[in-house]
């Protein structure tokens, strides 16, 4: 019975960390696919959510519910700029270009980070409410754990309705599938990219925030992550929304249990698995053949 507790347990805490990489790593599968943009500074907006929700928290007093909102909102518009003055002149560019520029953004982004911050690690003030744990059935689960569910669950659900069943989610999906097409049928796919890198820089500010007790924001944050959040892409394959949900839950999953039974190898684990379904999917699970 102890061994099914803490197995259930275990389990809770790999869903917990799935929710928040897949909201982080959402949008840089749409928009990759959209645009066709090696974009390896994704994460960097999930850091500067971590940075917002923690500062809002920790030194003004900020409650959870309306430091994570103000973080997404306020990332999504600065992310505007950011896509129109640097991203936009590479759209159809070479590729090397374009890892040259975001990773040239990732390095910039953590030394202003541990300049404006310090290099230390910033901690986030969980309200009491989060700071205990719940009893699920057997298993005993973190509050914290159980509310990154739970949100993750709403937000999913309605990103996949917004994308789904509205119009603004045609578009993206007619970009996606063909892009001339859609330009062909009167989509100004100019706006549409600007919307969608504004969500999907929105969205990892989310996750950042949400996520800032589970993945410590600090100044490394978007270089130390973005092999997780690369994998989950690649699994799930660029341009839709369900492959990376699967892949985040199958990569948070199997990252839980191996640094539960077998710490030492956990990583190592995780990026042979990867590369076993890219050699079997190179497009990944979801990803168009």
């Amino acid at each position: 019975m102890n061994g099914i507790a803490a197995a259930l347990g275990v389990g809770l805490h790999g869903l917990a960390f799935a929710m928040v990489l897949y909201l982080i790593s959402v949008g840089l599968s749409v928009t990759m696919g959209m645009m066709g943009f090696v974009n390896l500074a994704h994460g960097v907006f999930a850091m500067a959510g971590g940075y917002i929700v923690t500062n809002l928290i920790n030194r003004y007093g900020v409650s959870l519910p309306p430091a994570i909102a103000m973080a997404a909102v306020a990332v999504a518009v600065l992310s505007l700029p950011i896509e129109r003055l640097l991203y936009r002149r590479l759209y159809g560019g070479d590729e090397l270009d374009q890892v040259l520029l975001t990773m040239g953004l990732v390095f910039m982004s953590g030394a202003a980070a541990q300049y404006l911050f310090g290099a230390l690690q910033q901690p986030l003030r969980l309200p009491p409410a989060l700071s205990g744990g719940l009893r699920v059935g057997i298993a005993e689960v973190s509050a914290y754990d159980a509310m990154l569910i739970v949100c993750g669950v709403v937000l999913v659900t309605g990103l996949w309705l917004g994308v789904e069943r509205s119009r603004f989610g045609a578009k993206i999906r007619a970009a996606v599938d063909n892009l001339r097409m859609a330009q062909s049928l009167g989509i100004d796919t100019s706006r549409l990219f600007s919307l969608t890198f504004a969500l999907g820089s929105g969205l990892a500010a989310l996750g950042g925030g949400l996520g800032a007790a589970l993945i410590t924001i600090s100044p490394g944050y978007a270089l130390d992550n973005l092999v997780y959040f690369l994998v989950v892409v690649a699994l799930g394959g660029l341009g839709n929304i369900r492959g990376p949900f699967f892949a985040a839950l199958l990569i948070g999953l199997a990252d839980s249990a191996c640094k539960y039974l077998i710490p030492q190898f956990g990583a190592f684990l995780i990026y042979a698995m990867t590369m076993a379904i890219l050699l079997w999917r190179p497009r990944g699970l979801f990803g168009r053949v």
